[in-house]
Formats: C-alpha cells, sequence, structure tokens
C-alpha cells in the first residue's frame, strides 16, 4: 500500500472507532443516573466522615459531569470495535499465519481491559480511605461531582490499559520485534520501568492502587515470556 492508501485506511478505521465511541457515549449518557449512583458508593462507603451526596458548584457542572461519564463509558463500550478496527489496521503487515491470532487478540484485550478496571474498583476504596484521611481530622472532606468521578474514570481507564501489557507484548513477540531472550535480559529494567509507569499513571497516587497496577503488570511480564517461549519467539 502506498502513503496515501494507509492514510486513507487509518481514516477509515478511525471514523468507524469514533462512530463506536459517540454510540456508546450516547448510551451512557441515558444511564448516567444510575452510572453514577454506582460509583458514588465507593465515596458514601469510606471510612472518612463524608456527606452522603457529591456537590457541584455551578450551574453547568451538572450536565458537563453527565457528559464526561458519556464519554468514559463510550470508550468503554465501544472496545471491542476499535480494538478490532486496530488489529485489522496493523494485520496488513503480518504473514497469514499470524493473521488467526485476530479474534484471540480482540478477546484477551477485552478480558484484560475488564481486570483492569475490576482492580480499579477494588482499590479505589482502600486509595479513597486512603487521600481522604491523609490531612488529618481538622480537614474535611467535602467533594465535588466532577472531580470525584474524573478520578474513576481515569482510574479504571488507567488500569484497563495498562492491563494490555501483555497483548502489546505478545504481539511485538509475534512480530518478531521483540525476543523472549530480550525480555529475559531485561527483567530488571522491566521492574523500574514498570513501577515507574504505575507511580506516573495512577490517577489518586496512593500506594495501594501503585503495587494493585505494578504487581499484575510485571507477572504479565513474566507469563509474556512463557507464551512467546510457547509460540517460540
Amino acid at each position: 500500500m502506498t502513503v496515501v492508501e494507509h492514510l486513507t485506511e487509518l481514516r477509515r478505521r478511525l471514523v468507524i472507532s469514533l462512530g463506536a465511541i459517540a454510540l456508546g457515549g450516547v448510551i451512557c449518557f441515558v444511564f448516567a443516573p444510575q452510572i453514577i449512583s454506582f460509583l458514588v458508593q465507593f465515596y458514601r462507603n469510606s471510612t472518612a466522615h463524608t456527606p452522603n451526596k457529591l456537590v457541584f458548584t455551578g450551574p453547568l457542572d451538572a450536565f458537563a459531569t453527565r457528559l464526561k461519564i458519556a464519554t468514559y463509558g463510550g470508550i468503554v463500550l465501544a472496545l471491542p470495535v476499535w480494538l478490532w478496527e486496530l488489529w485489522r489496521f496493523v494485520t496488513p503487515g503480518l504473514n497469514p499465519t499470524e493473521k488467526r491470532y485476530a479474534v484471540p487478540f480482540v478477546l484477551a484485550s477485552l478480558f484484560l481491559f475488564a481486570c483492569g478496571a475490576g482492580v480499579a474498583l477494588l482499590t479505589l476504596q482502600p486509595a479513597l480511605n486512603f487521600l481522604l484521611s491523609i490531612g488529618g481530622s481538622d480537614l474535611q472532606p467535602l467533594l465535588t461531582a466532577d472531580k470525584y468521578l474524573s478520578l474513576v474514570g481515569l482510574m479504571i481507564v488507567a488500569f484497563g490499559i495498562s492491563f494490555e501489557f501483555p497483548v502489546l507484548l505478545v504481539f511485538l513477540l509475534i512480530a518478531r520485534v521483540l525476543t523472549t531472550a530480550q525480555l529475559r535480559r531485561w527483567r530488571r529494567y522491566a521492574i523500574v520501568i514498570i513501577v515507574t509507569f504505575a507511580a506516573v499513571i495512577t490517577p489518586s497516587q496512593d500506594p495501594y492502587s501503585l503495587f494493585a497496577m505494578a504487581i499484575p503488570m510485571y507477572l504479565f511480564y513474566e507469563a509474556s515470556i512463557l507464551i512467546g517461549r510457547f509460540l517460540k519467539r
């Protein structure tokens, strides 16, 4: 394919992906009150003495918060579509034997993203307990809906993306960009990079979330080596 053909193909894949995200966003916008009610439960159940409801300080804040829920939700709901489009965009560079990994790639990506989102919600409670009490008893938390839901949304997306780490490594092994021998030699550097990455990308910046992200990522690193040896890459 020429450069123009590649750009045309990329545009088509992006249009399909953005359309799917927009459709998912509309669905999440309709069910935003139910989604917000579910996410606020973690705030209400925190050990810090907090009000029962989140607050907003401007007349447009509630609408903006609902739009934010729709945006994050649309990205998550459209995950199967844009992952498939991503794979279809890169498969022309693979041989027919390697192209058969398309369905496992998408299914594994969906499963790992769901696991990442689940871990984010599991760590949300201790993260909130840490963040809301770290200032001492003289500070009373009063969170706005925008900041709280932004934190939760970013945590879900950050954990979901970080849990795609083994899919990326296996893809690089399949494409022969990396080898298992290289991954074994880079173990020490990988530990430092993974912990640094987790410290930077974790929105809450609390130690619970950091280790909840870093430990699985390193286990995924080791699992990728095993998968690469099974595939003989």
